[in-house]
């Protein structure tokens, strides 16, 4: 068996939000030409995402979110949605890409085809709320992978792991108060989208990090608040929203990681998945908009997904 596969589709580098947004087409391309450059390529199995379809999308969305995109999209040129978020005729398709390629991630992995995924798709998720489209995100990927596992497959615990420079708020507000999610996330704080710390629901474990925090911190997080809950908790998959936009190069936030605590971070993941939920990961990708440490951050998560 193919431990890892990366999901992704040409469709998700044609949606463009104009020649000065920092979520850009060569994201996918820094990526992918990194794990060439590296030599890693050959040991992934790929996969093109599918497009979700409405009954994957309503598990989360109402039908009015969906309605609402649709008319939004432009046969010509960008419409903004706010000032960060802009539609292109081509994003509709890859925002349904982005959506179903953790759908199609967490059927593999169900039906032991592959032991853990990587979604390597734009636009990201984890933003968007019910119903609002916001900070880049359109539909809420993870959250939908999330859906569809515990719905699709029936499974009863569900756990995300967010370690994104931006708190996704949008993925708290898709799950507060849900008993079948565990949402662990860092983020941080205070910085947009300004919110994760007031009274957040039971099932939400969040580690806002202070400006300058770094990977000493982060692995503070993950071992003594993320750890306990989440074997408490007993997930039977593990979702990611991985984003990378906390690293030291990257300019969009303010803490210090490094590949190597990407690497760590995926190293404990695996093991906690493997002592609970016969190895099952999917991971998404989310943030990172410096092109050579987003690069080299995915690299690093990748070789620990894939045990190389």
């Amino acid at each position: 068996m193919t431990t890892t596969a990366i999901i992704t589709h040409r469709d998700c580098q044609l949606h463009d939000m104009g020649s000065h947004h920092p979520e850009c087409p060569q994201r996918l391309t820094a990526i992918n030409d990194h794990l060439i450059a590296q030599g890693i390529d050959a040991y992934f199995v790929y996969y093109d995402a599918p497009l979700a379809t409405f009954e994957q999308l309503m598990r989360v969305h109402p039908a009015s979110h969906l309605e609402r995109l649709k008319r939004a999209s432009p046969e010509l040129g960008v419409v903004h949605l706010d000032p960060d978020t802009a539609m292109n005729p081509h994003t509709w398709q890859a925002a349904l890409r982005a959506a179903g390629s953790g759908c199609l991630a967490v059927d593999l992995v169900m039906k032991g085809e592959i032991e853990n995924g990587f979604c390597a798709v734009r636009p990201p998720g984890h933003h968007c709320e019910k119903a609002n489209p916001m900070g880049f995100c359109f539909f809420n990927n993870v959250a939908v992978a999330a859906k569809h596992a515990l719905v699709a497959h029936g499974l009863e615990r569900v756990a995300i792991i967010d370690f994104d420079v931006h708190h996704g708020n949008g993925t708290e507000d898709c799950f507060a108060g849900d008993e079948q999610v565990l949402m662990c996330s860092i983020f941080q704080h205070p910085f947009y989208p300004y919110c994760g710390t007031d009274k957040p629901a039971a099932n939400m474990c969040n580690v806002p990090l202070a400006s300058g925090c770094g990977g000493e911190e982060f692995r503070d997080a993950v071992t003594q608040v993320w750890m306990p809950r989440l074997r408490e908790f007993k997930p039977q998959m593990i979702l990611i929203s991985a984003g990378f936009d906390a690293h030291f190069e990257d300019d969009m936030g303010n803490l210090r990681f490094l590949e190597k605590d990407y690497a760590w971070v995926t190293d404990q993941l695996k093991q906690l998945a493997a002592e609970m939920c016969n190895k099952r990961i999917v991971s998404m990708l989310e943030g990172g908009y410096v092109m050579t440490s987003l690069a080299r951050s995915v690299g690093a998560h990748l070789r620990s997904l894939a045990d190389l």
